[in-house]
């Protein structure tokens, strides 16, 4: 009985309570006037509910979201499509598309029905400053009769996935060459260094054609032996981002997390273009494959969280397993102990690039990390006091001593160690990174927030 009466509207259940309590004062004062109207305000609401009901009504839904990928405040376009496949046309429609609260509120439409064999197109634009995966939809829609007494819901099957990726920095365009690596063998020491290599024979394994045997190495070894000429020749990164949550502070879009997957999606994507496959690992294990490494990556990052893990067990075990000349690590707040495992898993060969976060200045907003110079600056008694106010204002920072203790182990193990602050953009410390390591350091460094030892 519930479910029948909620198939009307307040104007339709108002109909029949009024019906009722006609009939029933006929019944008290004998009027048969009052019979028929009170039968009249309950028939109408039923007929129309009997109508609606074996109207059969057959609507197909379809909705395009352009782009399906977006950056943290781009807009995205979602379409709408309602087509009417019954014979019959429709009453007045009702469409409510289901979206996330975190997205905004959920659009309303109304349609003033489908012609047979005809449709309706509506749109409307989301926007979202988190990164994520959003599911968009089913549409929801009410058909209301004629008269408005009735009202019947179906919800459609169909929904799409908004995937909001984070933000993406533009970095330098010069491409990774023998620099990265080791200084003067270019490109040939690379392909040793984070690439296969295409010239040496591999052992047989099930599943090679015959036709690839080569014969000579495998009378010289005395096993079946392959060639590799036929495989594509690759370099490979590994990133690495620390997501423990011990590690980071802060929270929104402002925290050091935050910068850390940012910086992550931004070194990879850049990578990726300069033609390198890889991996993403955090130390929860491994996120995403080489396969389509871009779009994969984004994806996965969209939707990382941070973890209750303490170290980099998962990371260490993963790195022994997984291919990759090129070892790119996010980190950030790193022990020593911690920096030594992470060093530890470096295979010979293997170069590494660390970015470390000095996460302490994430405390704070930037405004207030240089409140002490900016004062300085603004009280200063003379002209030239004032002059030099803004480039101490923009000194970041020093790092923590367990953060600079983590730097001197990783740079003793011979990786390449940038030190960032929460005032540095992330192309400024890509472009000064390959730069680091024995060389000397400009004087200009803390000027642009990257703190170097």
């Amino acid at each position: 009985m519930r479910s029948v009466l909620a198939w009307f509207t307040v104007r339709g259940a108002s109909f029949l309570t009024a019906g009722i309590v006609g009939l029933l004062a006929a019944l008290v004062l004998g009027s048969e006037a009052m019979v028929s109207v009170g039968a009249m305000l309950i028939c109408l609401p039923m007929f129309s509910a009997l109508v609606a009901r074996r109207a059969r009504y057959q609507l197909r839904c379809s909705r395009t979201v352009t782009p399906a990928r977006v950056a943290p405040g781009q807009p995205t376009r979602v379409a709408v499509r309602l087509e009417n496949v019954s014979r019959i046309s429709t009453g007045l429609l009702l469409a409510e598309e289901t979206i996330p609260y975190s997205l905004g509120a959920r659009p309303r439409y109304v349609i003033n029905g489908i012609e047979r064999s005809g449709s309706r197109e509506v749109s409307y634009q989301l926007r979202s400053d988190v990164r994520g995966k959003f599911t968009i939809g089913p549409m929801r829609i009410r058909i209301a009769d004629v008269f408005g007494l009735v009202e019947l819901t179906a919800n459609f099957a169909s929904q799409n996935t908004l995937t909001v990726t984070p933000k993406v920095v533009p970095l330098t365009s010069s491409s990774v060459n023998g620099s990265w690596s080791t200084d003067g063998d270019g490109r040939t020491r690379m392909t040793a260094a984070a690439g296969d290599d295409d010239v040496i024979p591999r052992a047989y394994r099930n599943g090679d054609e015959l036709r690839r045997v080569h014969w000579r190495s495998t009378a010289r070894y005395g096993e079946l032996m392959v060639r590799r000429e036929e495989q594509r020749w690759q370099d490979r990164a590994v990133l690495i981002l620390d997501s423990r949550r011990t590690a980071h502070t802060g929270s929104g879009p402002s925290s050091s997390f935050e910068f850390a997957v940012s910086a992550a999606a931004s070194i990879g994507v850049h990578l990726a273009r300069q033609g390198l496959d890889g991996h993403l690992l955090t130390d929860a294990g491994p996120l995403a494959g080489s396969t389509m490494f871009e779009d994969v990556l984004l994806d996965a990052l969209s939707v990382v969280s941070q973890t209750r893990n303490h170290d980099f067990a998962r990371t260490s075990a993963a790195l022994s397993t997984i291919e990759g000349g090129l070892l790119v690590l996010i980190a950030g707040r790193l022990t020593a102990d911690q920096a030594r495992e992470i060093a530890a898993a470096r295979r010979e060969g293997r170069q590494g690039i660390a970015l470390l976060l000095a996460v302490s200045t994430w405390a704070a907003p930037p405004t207030e990390q240089n409140g002490h110079a900016a004062a300085a600056a603004a009280n200063g008694a003379g002209a030239q006091s004032a002059a030099s106010g803004p480039a101490s204002a923009a000194a970041p920072a020093l790092p923590s001593a367990e953060t600079a203790a983590a730097e001197a182990v990783l740079r003793a193990a011979g990786w390449r160690v940038a030190t960032v602050d929460a005032s540095t953009p992330l192309a400024v410390a890509w472009q000064r990174l390959p730069r680091l390591g024995s060389h000397a350091v400009s004087s200009d460094l803390p000027t642009l927030g990257v703190v170097t030892r």
